[in-house]
C-alpha cells in the first residue's frame, strides 16, 4: 500500500513537475515577448521624441522667419506712413501755392479787363477829340 501510494505520489509529482516546467517555459516565452514589445515601444518612443524635436525646431525656425517678416513689414509700413505724411504736406503746400496763383491770375485778369475798358474809353475819347478837332 505504501509502495503504491509512493508510486502514485511520484507519478503525480512528475506530472506536476512537467506542468511546472511547461508553465515556466510559457512564462519565459511571455517574458521574452514582453521584453521584445518593451524594446519595440522604446524604439517607437525614441522615434517620436526625435520627430517632436524636429517639429519643434521647424516651428521655431518658421516663427523666427515670421517675426523677421513682420518686423520688415512693420518697418516698411512706417516708411510708407512717413512718405504719405510728407506727400500730404507737399500736397497742402502745392494747393496753397495753386490757390495763391489762382488769386494772382484772377486779380491780373480783373486789372487787364479794367485796363482794356479804360483803353476803350481812351480810344473813344481820342476819336471824339479827333472829330471835334476835325470839325474845328
Amino acid at each position: 500500500l505504501i509502495s503504491s501510494a509512493t508510486k502514485s505520489l511520484r507519478m503525480e509529482t512528475e506530472i506536476l513537475e512537467k506542468k511546472l516546467q511547461d508553465a515556466q517555459m510559457k512564462l519565459a516565452e511571455k517574458d521574452g515577448d514582453k521584453e521584445k514589445e518593451i524594446q519595440s515601444l522604446k524604439r517607437l518612443i525614441s522615434e517620436l521624441e526625435f520627430q517632436l524635436t524636429m517639429e519643434k525646431s521647424n516651428n521655431e525656425s518658421f516663427l523666427d522667419k515670421l517675426r523677421k517678416e513682420i518686423k520688415h513689414k512693420s518697418d516698411e509700413l512706417e516708411k510708407l506712413t512717413q512718405e504719405r505724411t510728407q506727400l500730404i504736406h507737399s500736397l497742402s503746400q502745392v494747393q496753397e501755392e495753386n490757390s495763391l496763383l489762382q488769386d494772382t491770375v484772377r486779380r491780373e485778369c480783373e486789372e487787364r479787363f479794367e485796363l482794356t475798358a479804360a483803353l476803350g474809353r481812351a480810344r473813344e475819347q481820342v476819336l471824339e477829340l479827333r472829330r471835334l478837332s476835325g470839325a474845328l
